[in-house]
């Protein structure tokens, strides 16, 4: 099977060349995250450096600096064969920068290819040179990468992977504001290189934006409390109380019970994660009762919470059409340099 995907880029092929020597660096700015799985080697490019992206592992097997990188496939994989990207002048002020694929299917990667991976490679591909274009030239292109069905499930089943874990004894904030809570859980997803470690941010993605099901059951929470002496719940319930170390704090207290919760962002042995804990402490009956309901259903809230909030932040950059006012109609001018093709926009496969 062979795959090809190329891009004529409006900028010199040294300048695009430094990028492409980047690749698989902690400052990588070609390769898509954090939509998908970072490139990662063992060591710097360079032939006999070790690693892939995800599942799909390969070795560096030729490398010219700024010109040319071959990647040969771990046929355990159930893929043997090399994939190449190169950067060729085209005059003094273009290049056209290609990655070409060749290799042969073993075992489940027969099925596995046609069905999903060839997809997502292709998706990746266009997105990694949508990239190119825009740091090379600091243009967005005219026509970005549109992620099908497919690679869109793939990115989903791939990010926001919750787990309980202990409230972080680094969540300071929180231990001060309810140090002997009736209530105390914590969970936690981890991130994709390039997603955003600001707490605030994280803290506004969960609390502001949970799922359709998680508003209706506070919708439904609302309308029922009243009448046992309960507080209703409105949106100053998640303002950020306090900000420090990585961690934003958030809570109100209530009549029948205080509440906190805390987004930490914090570095691990095993790449950085978010945890999401919550403290709190019954004040009355009726909280005590509240609080015995809330336990039931508060595990699956958070977790829904907190795993949209990771989709959300790791979604790919956006179309022209989500970007900020003028940006559509820059891009509109610029001359699209995508040229035909039978798959994606400006890719070619067979196989």
């Amino acid at each position: 099977m062979e795959n090809t995907h190329s891009r004529v880029i409006a900028a010199p092929a040294d300048e695009v060349g430094r990028l492409l020597d980047r690749l698989a660096s902690a400052d990588d700015p070609l390769w898509p995250s954090p939509a998908w799985v970072p490139m990662r080697l063992d060591r710097p490019l360079g032939v006999g450096a070790t690693g892939g992206h995800g599942r799909v592992r390969y070795t560096v097997t030729a490398y010219e600096p700024g010109r040319r990188v071959e990647f040969a496939f771990d046929p355990r994989i159930g893929m043997s064969g090399t994939h190449t990207f190169t950067v060729e002048p085209d005059g003094p002020d273009r290049c056209v920068l290609r990655h070409h694929m060749t290799g042969r299917a073993s075992g489940a990667m027969r099925l596995l290819w046609p069905a999903v991976i060839r997809n997502c490679h292709d998706t990746v591909l266009e997105h990694l040179l949508d990239n190119a274009s825009l740091a090379a030239t600091g243009d967005p292109v005219a026509e970005p990468v549109r992620y099908p069905l497919r690679a869109r499930l793939v990115v989903r089943a791939a990010t926001g992977r919750v787990e309980a874990v202990p409230v972080p004894p680094h969540a300071s904030l929180l231990h001060a504001a309810l140090p002997s809570p009736d209530l105390a859980d914590a969970y936690a997803v981890r991130l994709h290189p390039g997603t955003t470690t600001d707490p605030r941010e994280w803290a506004d993605k969960i609390f502001r934006d949970p799922p359709r099901a998680v508003s209706a059951l506070l919708r439904l929470r609302n309308a029922v409390v009243a009448p046992f002496g309960i507080e209703r719940g409105d949106r100053s319930a998640f303002d950020v109380l306090a900000s420090a170390s990585g961690e934003a704090l958030l809570g109100t207290d209530a009549a029948h019970l205080d509440f906190r919760a805390s987004v930490l962002v914090e570095p691990g042995a095993d790449g950085t994660r978010v945890t999401l804990s919550t403290h709190a402490t019954a004040r009355s009956r009726s909280g005590r009762i509240y609080l015995g309901l809330v336990r039931l259903a508060h595990p699956a809230v958070v977790r829904a919470m907190l795993r949209r909030a990771a989709i959300n932040l790791s979604r790919p950059a956006p179309s022209v059409k989500e970007t900020a006012p003028g940006v559509k109609e820059a891009a509109a001018q610029a001359p699209s340099s995508r040229p035909m093709s039978t798959d994606l926009p400006s890719g070619r496969s067979t196989g």
